[in-house]
């Protein structure tokens, strides 16, 4: 079967670029989704792995769409025995040299989020020294919370619901509600 995964990392970003590159391999089933690399911790890559058979063949734009470091992205690929396309990279891992080139990029690519980390801590560090820098803006409790926290105590709604229907991420959700529980609000 042919399957493709695509990924943005974030809300904002537009997936349609991959999507158009991938339309030329007739595609059969489709897994989206707006997450960061940083871990395999993707649902709809973990869809994507459990809905994949042996022989099945996995097209994604380029590697970094699918793992940052090298060694997730041989472990998804020799896990189920699938082959891997990669649009960019024109590498096809059913070949000796696809599966050698794709250990070689693998390796670059988790060298340049590496390289990337390493620039903004020491642009960060600079800023924060400079006074420039004073974090993220904190994300207040918003009106609808009190609602959907009810809502949670009963098991009605799960954290990552919540963070979907307000827009936030998992751990402000955690925070939040821990501010709930304590019954005092964190610094402004």
């Amino acid at each position: 079967m042919r399957i493709a995964y695509v990924r943005v990392s974030t809300e904002e970003q537009n997936e349609a670029r991959q999507r158009e590159a991938l339309k030329q391999y007739r595609i059969e089933k489709w897994f989206c989704e707006k997450r960061s690399a940083k871990d395999t911790n993707r649902p709809q890559l973990e869809a994507m792995l459990e809905f994949a058979r042996s022989g099945d063949t996995i097209y994604i734009h380029d590697f970094s769409r699918l793992a940052r470091n090298t060694q997730d992205l041989l472990r998804l690929v020799q896990q189920k025995e699938i082959q891997l396309i990669s649009c960019q990279e024109q590498i096809d891992t059913a070949t000796a040299t696809g599966k050698l080139m794709l250990t070689m990029i693998a390796a670059i690519n988790e060298f340049e989020r590496s390289f990337l980390l390493e620039r903004q801590k020491e642009g960060i560090a600079i800023a924060k020294r400079e006074k420039r820098y004073q974090g993220r803006k904190r994300i207040q409790q918003p009106d609808s919370f009190e609602l959907l926290y009810g809502r949670y105590r009963d098991h009605k709604v799960t954290k990552s619901e919540i963070a979907r229907q307000l827009e936030i991420s998992r751990p402000t959700v955690d925070r939040l509600i821990k501010e709930m529980e304590t019954g005092h609000k964190g610094k402004s």
